[in-house]
């Protein structure tokens, strides 16, 4: 596929993609969320002492919160993903919950004070993903660029639903997979 067409092809089915995840009903998501919930508590076990990158749900994102609520409590200590400028990595910065938090890009909630830090896991929603673990998510490039500037690789754990489920997202030399992709289905 050339550039162009697998540009146009990602943005298609990204837009494809979020309608079916908005369409979505409260219920629905719910039973999802519950479901994702304990599979990343599997999977996560025990991680006190440690640092997960997660963020700020939006768009029908899985609802991460309550999760990070749980391994905060269990001393964990958490990061949110900062925009700091266009086209770069992402910045994680300290931040738990009930901490001051300002408006970043797309005006998504990001913590009031800059505190970078490097996560040992990280949390990251997806869009569409494959079988080989890699992800679309919104166009930006900020996860692979993230993941490609890290010298230590953090256990990257893709996060969304069934329905975003695609024999390839035609990856790029750019593109990174996650060490694992977490449904409402997989486990």
């Amino acid at each position: 596929m050339e550039d162009k067409e697998l540009k146009a092809w990602r943005k298609g089915k990204r837009r494809e993609l979020l309608e079916a995840r908005s369409a979505l009903d409260r219920e629905t998501r719910r039973q999802y969320g519950a479901r994702i919930h304990r599979q990343l508590k599997d999977l996560l076990g025990d991680v006190s002492g440690h640092c997960v990158g997660a963020y700020w749900p939006f768009r029908g994102e899985f609802n991460v919160h309550p999760l990070l609520e749980e391994l905060q409590a269990s001393g964990t200590s958490l990061a949110l993903p900062v925009v700091v400028e266009k086209a770069e990595p992402l910045e994680f910065w300290s931040w738990q919950p009930g901490a001051p938090l300002g408006r970043g890009v797309w005006d998504i909630p990001i913590p009031a004070e800059r505190n970078p830090v490097s996560p040992d896991i990280l949390l990251v929603p997806l869009v569409g993903h494959d079988d080989e673990g890699y992800r679309l998510g919104y166009g930006g490039g900020y996860y692979d660029r993230t993941l490609a500037q890290y010298k230590r690789k953090p256990l990257a754990i893709g996060i969304g639903y069934s329905l975003g489920q695609l024999d390839t997202i035609h990856p790029q030399d750019f593109d990174i997979p996650m060490s694992r992709i977490v449904t409402e289905s997989s486990g």
